[in-house]
């Protein structure tokens, strides 16, 4: 019997259908939790959960909406995947303080200091992202529920995840539209030279050492990062995609920088500066101790072609964006003018 056999609990999780949420449903389900979803209805994703879930249509950004969907119920422990800033903490401390013995903070891995001064990263590597404003504000909220915890004894573990995808969200910079590049021979823009170094982690893999966490009375007031024990190159992930869908991969490399220059709007750039193009270790040391059985098991290599199944299986749900295949294309194109300048100017032999 595992540690997650234990004496059933009672929980909620607010989401319950996103990329890493979902699994944790899932197993908290399978493991005889009584569990409880919360959000607004929707399931765009597609992703399955039990029969055996008690769904909760409420806004968690509306108190008076929260509150109706919440009733008098209280629970064993609470995880909320949709927090995202100070403010919002501070109302989740207030909402939540009588209603759980246990509440779960999903922050982020991102906001641990960048560039890495020393790996691998653990809970007590600095916490600070002068880049990316999601995880400034992912941090805001931490400082308020350790606040709480000192304070008046609010009983909250921090959670950080890296990058975690599963099965129906690819862990690409572009999602599903960089998996249609690929299958298709287009050219892919990797961030640098593509041997950074990079943590992925399945969010099945996540889901163990999360579930194994609640009710722990030690993990209040503790935070943890919880990832996969496999690092990887960039070029090494966008070649596996490549393997999994019996293509070759085309990799163009481009600075981070130039890549943020040439592509400002786009959704990633800021990330790529503040996050991917930096290697990112982890020591999962610390979660081992409070879960012993935590034993990621899903590799890469083998979860890519659970992905390309369903891509295959899920048409509808993973084609392609326009623009974001725009911003490639743009990328590709500026990359070859500037190869062809570079090679005009230099000297010729004789």
């Amino acid at each position: 019997m595992s540690a997650l056999d234990r004496a059933p609990l009672d929980v909620l999780f607010i989401g319950g259908t996103g990329t890493i949420s979902a699994s944790c449903v899932r197993l908290a389900a399978e493991v005889g939790m009584t569990v409880h979803v919360l959000n607004r209805g929707r399931n765009s994703a597609g992703r399955e959960l039990p029969d055996t879930v008690d769904w909760l249509t409420g806004d968690v950004t509306d108190d008076e909406s929260l509150l109706a969907a919440l009733g008098d119920l209280r629970f064993d422990a609470v995880v909320n995947f949709l927090s995202y800033d100070g403010p919002d903490a501070e109302r989740m401390v207030r909402l939540f303080a009588d209603r759980t013995k246990h509440y779960v903070h999903i922050s982020t891995a991102s906001l641990y200091g960048k560039p890495v001064l020393q790996t691998p990263i653990t809970e007590s590597t600095q916490l600070h992202n002068r880049f990316t404003e999601y995880s400034r504000k992912k941090l805001d909220a931490e400082h308020v529920l350790t606040r709480a915890f000192a304070e008046q004894a609010f009983p909250v573990t921090i959670v950080r995840p890296s990058h975690t995808y599963d099965d129906a969200n690819p862990p690409l910079p572009g999602g599903w539209t960089i998996f249609d590049r690929i299958a298709r021979g287009d050219e892919i823009v990797v961030h640098g030279d593509g041997t950074s170094l990079w943590t992925l982690t399945h969010a099945e893999d996540f889901a163990q050492g999360l579930i194994g966490l609640l009710g722990n009375p030690r993990a209040v007031g503790e935070a943890f990062h919880i990832t996969g024990d496999e690092t990887y190159t960039w070029d090494q992930i966008y070649t596996l995609v490549a393997g999994a869908l019996g293509v070759e991969a085309k990799l163009v490399h481009i600075p981070s920088e130039m890549i943020s220059v040439a592509a400002p709007d786009w959704f990633w750039s800021e990330l790529l500066i503040g996050d991917l193009a930096h290697s990112a270790v982890f020591d999962n040391s610390k979660l081992r101790r409070y879960v012993p059985g935590y034993f990621p098991s899903l590799t890469f290599h083998r979860a890519v072609l659970r992905m390309a199944e369903w891509r295959k299986a899920n048409p509808d749900r993973t084609q392609p964006d326009a623009a974001t295949d725009a911003v490639f294309d743009r990328l590709v194109e500026g990359y070859h003018r500037a190869a062809e300048v570079y090679a005009s100017l230099a000297p010729k032999g004789e």
